[in-house]
Formats: structure tokens, sequence, C-alpha cells
């Protein structure tokens, strides 16, 4: 069977880095190809070649058998190769339908005709199961996982034969994300051909009819069928097996002794009734779950003064801290690593030595003046210290991988050495073996003294990290479990409204 779309010796090079060397990849019409890799492996350069945003300096793409040159999207778009972004493309400002028909609008002469636009958009909406969903309603108050729908009936609108999904399930809830995995097997059984990125490797295990594994660059290895499966993945993206390993064994947590961080009878302006009372101790990782929500971001923002609080206390090390803005707690050593890296946590125009630095300036200078050499000294050490790949610090932040991203909004706050640090999502987009240098690190920090938070809606990674796990309902405190009465089950009973039995378990 000939291929619907190969790339062949594919290489593209950006200052200082290789992304893509000699690359080759076939896809096959109405199969499921998923690419994975370690972050900065080469995953989303080689799909933006495929999709025509990026250019490569040598190699050949070709569709149907025959030699093609995408120079822009549009090119792709037109035959037929639609690639969605991780950052959804859609405008808030318009409705489901104008997004689906943007600058395909139906005309009768010179005008638009509104009924034939209605239909085909209407029509586009059924084939992801949005049937019930007006083409009229304003895409803004859409959730995330309907967004990500309209996105791929944007795509089949272009009548695409090949749809390109760069990590599309990032955001979505667990509900959401079968929702979409559901409507992937049902474009492929209607001939539709899917590329599929993501970290979630049981994501990819259960919809992949074959696994294209990338790393540094190179592509290292092509699994199928009963051969997919998360050790193999693993082994291939990293060149080596991860061992799993307890990080928190061995830990000793005075369980007496005084709380670096205490709240009590806080809430916030979404949740002015939560009456969330919390305490973390030094040496203390302590885990934040619930569903979506439940008010994790909310607590953690509220607690460093990004969000007004409407009642309650905070204290550190005993002592109360009147929080009017986020640099009070910075002053006391509180800071939060937010879960949106992009928006809230860096600067990606400017090099990550700048984003490194940037929370520290005067550990580096002599009042208004900086040192630009002891700047780039600190800079380069902790690119070092994180893994961060390339290992530049002179490159923008925007150019890295969103892992990479990752460890530098972290290292931001691992360099001002603070006393408490509160995590929103610190794994999120990150691959297998970049997630366990952050649980490393973070173990490293706690064995250091630090008291740490961590909201995360893995709880996988919470049971792996957490000392004690705190489960949020609407707002509120459901219950905490110990590290030995922590599971899946216990924390989604608390998760779902339910609450602590008389004997410490979840009912």
């Amino acid at each position: 069977m000939m291929p619907i779309l190969a790339a062949d010796r594919i290489v593209k090079q950006y200052p200082g880095v290789k992304a893509l060397d000699r690359v080759s990849l076939s896809i096959d019409a109405g199969e499921v190809v998923s690419v994975v890799g370690e972050n900065g492996a080469g995953k989303s350069t080689l799909m933006k070649v495929l999709a025509g945003d990026v250019q490569p300096e040598t190699g050949e793409l070709r569709l149907d058998g025959k030699i093609v040159q995408f120079r822009e999207p549009r090119d792709a778009i037109r035959a037929g190769v639609v690639l969605i972004h991780q950052e959804l493309s859609l405008a808030d400002n318009l409705d489901v339908g104008a997004n689906i028909l943007l600058g395909r609008e139906p005309r009768l002469g010179p005008f638009l005709n509104p009924g034939a636009a209605r239909e085909l958009a209407a029509a586009a909406l059924r084939l992801v199961g949005l049937g019930d969903l007006d083409p009229s309603t304003p895409v803004g108050g859409l959730g995330m996982g309907t967004r990500q729908l309209v996105e791929i009936a944007k795509a089949l609108a272009t009548d695409a034969r090949v749809i390109i999904m760069d990590e599309p399930t990032s955001s979505l809830t667990d509900r959401e994300t079968e929702t979409l995995l559901a409507t992937i097997e049902q474009l492929k059984d209607r001939g539709t051909t899917i590329v599929f990125i993501s970290h979630r490797l049981e994501e990819v295990r259960r919809i992949s009819d074959r696994v294209e594994v990338l790393r540094d660059g190179v592509h290292v290895g092509t699994l199928e069928g009963s051969g997919i499966d998360r050790e193999s993945m693993v082994r291939l993206m990293v060149g080596r097996d991860l061992v799993a390993s307890d990080l928190r064994s061995g830990v000793v947590l005075d369980e007496d002794g005084p709380p670096r961080l205490r709240v009590f009878g806080l809430g916030t302006s979404r949740f002015p009734r939560s009456n969330i009372n919390l305490e973390v101790r030094g040496g203390e990782i302590v885990g934040l779950a619930g569903l979506v929500g439940a008010g994790r971001t909310e607590l953690l923002r509220g607690i460093v003064g990004i969000d007004p609080l409407v009642s309650g206390v905070l204290e550190i090390d005993g002592r109360p801290l009147v929080v009017r803005h986020p640099a009070d707690t910075a002053a006391a050593g509180l800071v939060l690593v937010p879960e949106d890296r992009k928006a809230d946590g860096l600067i990606l125009e400017d090099p990550v030595r700048d984003n490194l630095v940037l929370a520290g300036l005067a550990k580096y200078g002599w009042g208004p003046i900086r040192s630009r050499s002891r700047e780039g000294m600190a800079a380069t050490e902790l690119v070092q210290r994180l893994g961060v790949r390339p290992p530049r610090a002179s490159i923008p932040a925007g150019g890295l991988s969103g892992g990479n991203q990752q460890k530098v909004a972290l290292g931001r706050w691992v360099a001002c050495e603070p006393r408490i640090l509160l995590l929103d999502e610190p794994t999120r987009g990150v691959d297998v073996g970049a997630k366990a240098e952050v649980h490393a690190l973070l173990d490293r920090l706690a064995r250091e003294g630090a008291a740490i938070l961590v909201a995360s809606s893995e709880l996988e990674e919470l049971l792996s990290i957490a000392d004690r796990i705190v489960v949020l309902h609407d707002g509120r405190i459901a219950g905490q479990l110990s590290r030995a009465e922590a599971d899946e089950s216990a924390i989604m009973a608390l998760a779902t409204g339910g609450r602590m039995r008389k004997d410490g378990t979840a009912a």
C-alpha cells in the first residue's frame, strides 16, 4: 500500500541544535500513528514540517507518492493535511460556526450565505459527536474538551485526510479525554488518518496502530500491535530502562514539629466559604488533589497573593503574614510555580538566562547594578542542574520544548532557594524522563528542608511524590490521606464528594 503521507530524510536545524537529523516517516491511510519522545526529541518540529509550518533544510515530503512542498500551512490544508496545535487556535469572540468556516464561508454571489454556513458547520460538528451544539454558540463559553472537538470539526470542514494532533489531551479532564479518544476511533473507522502526539503513554497504547519513537532528533524505533507497551516506549525514548523508585521512602517526618506554612479559615473569591485549614512542614511534600474546578489553583493563587482572599490567616513559621501582593510572600520565601508557564511563568521572547535569574536579580548584582557575568554563571549552572535541552542559556525561552520550558519555570524559583514552594501541575506536558527529573528535584529540595505543596490532576504523580495528600471537593477540604492510606480509589472517593470514615478510610 502506498503511504498517504511520507517524510524522507528530513533535516531541520536551529541555532546550536539539530532538531531533526535525517528523520523518515510514512503514514498509511486510515491508521492512527503516534509519535513519542522526550521533550526536545523533535516531535513538534516534525509535525510542523508535515503541516507546512516549518521548512526543512533537506529532505522530501510525499503525498500519495508524489513529491510536494508545503511552503505554508495553507498549502498543506489545501492538500488535506491539518495540524491542530497544543495551544488551540479558535477565536473566542466568534461563534462555533464562524470558527469552523473561517476563511471558507459559503457565498451567494458577493454575499455570505448564512443558511449554508450553518448547515456546513452543523455537519462538521456531527462528525465529532457534537450534533447537539448550536453553531451560533460563542466559543468563549466552551470547555476545553468541547473546544478540542470543535478544532477537529474545523479540520474536517476543510476535507482533511490527515489530522495531526499535538498533545490534544494535555488540558482535558478524564471524561473529555475519553470523548476525544472515542472520536479518534470513529474518524479512523471513516478512513481519516490521525497522527497523534502525547506524553500520556497509556493513551498512545490504547489508540495507536503504530508508534514511531524519536530521541534527540533521530528516529530510533517503531512499535506495532502487541509490541506497543509503556516499557518499550520508555526504553526507546530515553535509551534506558526507567526504574520505578519510591523517592520518599525512608523519609521520617516530625509530625509534631511546627508547620512551616499554615493557613486557617481561608476563603477565596471563587469559594468564599471554603474555610480551608492546611499545614505543610519543612521537609514535607503535600499533594493537593481534586477534580477540575475543585479549587486547587484558586487555593494556591490565594495563598501567594495573586488572587485576593476574602477570609483567613496565613502564617509562616508561626508568624502571621499580611498578604497584599505576591511580592509580600516572595519576600517571606513563599513562591508559586504556576500552571500556565507561557502566560504566567516565562517571558518567552527573552533568553533562558534572563528567565532563570529574574526572580533573584538582587543576588547577582550590587544594588541597582546588575552583574551580567554573575547572572550568566548562575544561569549556566541552573541549566546543567535542571538538564535543560539544548543546554544553552542564551537562546529564547520560547524556542524550548514544553518540558524544557517547565524546567526553566521551576528553575527560576529554585534559584531563589525558597523556604516554601507551591507548584500547580508541575509536569503537565512533560515527558516521562523529564518528569522523573522534576520529581527528583522536588525530593531533593524537600530533603534540604523546603516545605512543598503540589497540585496535580495526575493521581499517579501525587502517589509517587507526596508524603500526604489533601483532597478538595467544591472548594473545601474533603479529607486528607497519609502515604499509607492513599490510593487512587480513596482519592477519587473524596474528590467526588465522599467523606472520611472514623477509621480513617474514605467513603
